[in-house]
């Protein structure tokens, strides 16, 4: 039932008014975050690496303030299909150390992969990136339910961004050829693959598992390597009368990351290289405007079950094993 009427919303967009869907759903947020349910335990663990130093206090307010964060996004992406490119494009704009005055700059004329994680929300980005800096291409999840998969992918094709789906043919090698033509965006949503394709790296006081992606396209397609991180903001003055909302979005863009010291490396450490300096500059992102960070699932080490996960490098079997005391992950490490 919910996934229908989900559906319906996103299908029906303008039949429901968004100040109304707002204020419902941040009241869902805040009672799944009053009783700690729908993931509020592991956004807490998560965010308890990235704000080591914080008391429960602090944790607790931050974790509010990241549930509203997340339930807004899914407002804002049930109704994207009713709303105008002036509303759009007030609500969003952007930043970063790579990313000057437009007019100043070639970064629209080159093309651009990049890293990003599970923050803000990237059906504004995608929107944002095909108007103002060149065509998106990005890979959507394969949902086990078509209506709900279909739904989604078309309001992004609507928006003006290629969707690729999980699951066919040589998606690293057809990202790879666009990357080589003018003009090309490239996001990959990269903070958490657990799959024996993902790859291990350093993030705040652990270790969590992303994808290699972003890495793996930047290298072949021999362009250097952006990260986007995503932050809300409120919004004043006309913005705010443009924009219909009471909060807008930095799509901040840094960068670039040279490919040029990885090329001479062997393939699997240049991969694993490349993909730490793109966390590495993701991660301060994420210390700056840990609210906006829409990570639910378990991704650092200490979370995860070793047990069902396959190809686990052996320095990460001996970091779980010192993390339990030396009691033995041993056993945990699986085939392909």
């Amino acid at each position: 039932m919910p996934d229908r009427l989900l559906i319906f919303l996103a299908q029906h967009a303008r039949l429901v008014p968004e100040g109304l869907l707002r204020g419902l759903f941040l009241a869902a947020a805040d009672l799944c975050w009053l009783f700690r349910i729908g993931g509020v335990r592991q956004l807490e663990r998560n965010l308890a690496h990235v704000m080591p130093e914080a008391d429960r206090r602090s944790m607790r307010r931050t974790s509010r303030q990241g549930m509203r964060s997340y339930f807004v996004y899914f407002v804002e992406a049930l109704t994207v299909g009713a709303r105008t490119k002036e509303q759009l494009l007030a609500r969003i704009h952007g930043g970063g150390s790579a990313y000057p005055d437009p007019a100043k700059s070639d970064i629209g004329l080159r093309s651009l992969p990049i890293g990003m994680g599970h923050q803000g929300n990237w059906d504004y980005a995608g929107f944002w990136a095909c108007s103002t800096v060149g065509q998106v291409t990005t890979v959507a999840e394969r949902l086990r339910d078509q209506g709900m998969l279909n739904t989604f992918a078309d309001i992004r094709r609507r928006l003006g961004m290629n969707i690729l789906l999980t699951g066919e043919p040589d998606i690293t090698g057809r990202l790879t050829t666009l990357l080589r033509k003018p003009g090309q965006v490239v996001p990959l949503l990269a903070d958490r693959d657990l799959s024996r394709r993902g790859v291990f790296v350093k993030a705040f006081d652990s270790w969590i598992r992303v994808a290699a992606g972003p890495a793996v396209i930047a290298l072949d397609a021999r362009l250097p390597l952006y990260t986007v991180n995503m932050h809300r903001e409120r919004l004043t003055g006309e913005r705010r009368r443009q924009a219909k909302a009471p909060y807008g979005y930095v799509c901040q863009v840094d960068g670039p990351i040279a490919i040029e010291p990885y090329l001479d490396m062997p393939r699997e450490q240049a991969i694993k290289d490349l993909t730490q300096a793109w966390v590495d500059q993701w991660a301060q992102g994420i210390r700056e405007h840990p609210e906006d960070w829409h990570m639910l699932q378990p991704i650092f080490l200490e979370d995860l079950d070793l047990s069902r996960m396959h190809d686990l490098p052996d320095f990460i079997l001996a970091q779980a094993s010192e993390n339990k005391g030396g009691d033995g992950h041993e056993g945990t490490r699986t085939k392909a």
